[in-house]
């Protein structure tokens, strides 16, 4: 028996139970791990609330990131051993591989053996967070050095490892926040630059940032009425990547910047990389190469015990963090 993470309603974070599993060994070509720490992320709480790109059957776990001890090693797993220290890619299907437990099961395609520099919560908050953040600058719009990237939601765990990202090639990386109660703290993660917008005219300070060059890449989490300014600062033949959808108003079609600047708006999920070997295993090679010089290092907001999922589920919804919140099991 091990102690997981399920629900049996969609809901707030009180709908959340740890409850006692029987779970079975691994199967082939998977490993089973002794989970030491979980990352959480919004998807996890749109999954509970019924929100999500996938609609499970319920009773049903949650969770995509976790390192910990593997525990067991399935037929034909011969790079793996129980004993190894290792960390979790994000599956395509959380109600497939769910990762909230004291025991997570996974194919070994998404178990990596990360730098031992990494402690365990950094361990968990690693994938996600970097993997997103490289397929929208790295494989989509070949950020290079001497670009500016806006980066909006940039205390979110993504928007921290965008600036990392950034920085790492040399390209100028622009943070967006709401308020300037976390200016210092974003200068201080990595940002050249730091707007708070609503404090200041958006594409007013874009414009005086990039001067007559623009953005020519913007990677954005939010939508809503700041597409247009975004849009209107960027250069010609710049891109603008989509991964979220934050704010609650409508977003508007920026359609004269758009045919003006030849712009190229899209629409990305994690899942283009993890979901493609190729690519997938060239991410992971960048990233693990920036955590091991110490480029690439994950902010950790807060951590909780196991038995608080759900005051960690609260504070995950506050929108109070500054990077990554995680959960030691």
């Amino acid at each position: 028996m091990a102690r997981l993470v399920r629900f049996h309603e969609h809901g707030g974070p009180e709908v959340l139970r740890i409850e006692d599993v029987e779970l079975p060994r691994p199967g082939s070509g998977e490993v089973q791990i002794r989970v030491k720490a979980l990352g959480l992320n919004r998807a996890e709480a749109l999954l509970r609330a019924g929100a999500y790109i996938e609609t499970p059957t319920l009773p049903s776990g949650l969770g995509l990131e976790a390192a910990g001890i593997i525990e067991a090693v399935g037929e034909g797993v011969n790079n793996f051993a129980p004993g190894d220290s290792v960390s979790v890619i994000p599956p395509q299907s959380m109600i497939r591989w769910p990762a909230y437990g004291e025991l997570a099961t996974y194919p070994v395609g998404l178990v990596v053996k990360h730098p031992p520099s990494l402690d365990w919560p950094m361990a968990a908050a690693v994938w996600m967070q970097y993997l997103t953040a490289y397929g929208a600058l790295i494989d989509i719009a070949r950020l290079h050095s001497g670009d500016f990237v806006v980066i909006t939601a940039a205390s979110s765990s993504v928007g921290l490892a965008a600036i990392q990202i950034a920085n790492r090639i040399g390209a100028t990386a622009i943070a967006v926040t709401r308020t300037s109660a976390k200016k210092q703290a974003l200068l201080d993660a990595g940002a050249a630059y730091v707007v708070a917008v609503t404090e200041e005219d958006l594409a007013a300070r874009l414009d005086k940032i990039a001067g007559p060059q623009g953005v020519r890449v913007v990677f954005d989490a939010i939508g809503g009425p700041i597409f247009e300014p975004l849009a209107a600062a960027m250069s010609r033949g710049g891109i603008l990547i989509e991964y979220g959808g934050l704010s609650p108003e409508p977003t508007p079609f920026p359609l004269f910047a758009v045919l003006a600047k030849t712009l190229t708006l899209r629409g990305y999920l994690v899942h283009e990389i993890t979901g493609n070997p190729a690519k997938l295993e060239a991410a992971k090679a960048f990233i693990l190469e920036g955590l091991e010089t110490g480029a690439l290092r994950p902010i950790i907001d807060r951590t909780f015990p196991f038995e608080q999922v759900v005051e960690a589920h609260r504070y995950l919804e506050s929108n109070r963090q500054f990077g990554k919140i995680v959960v030691t099991v």
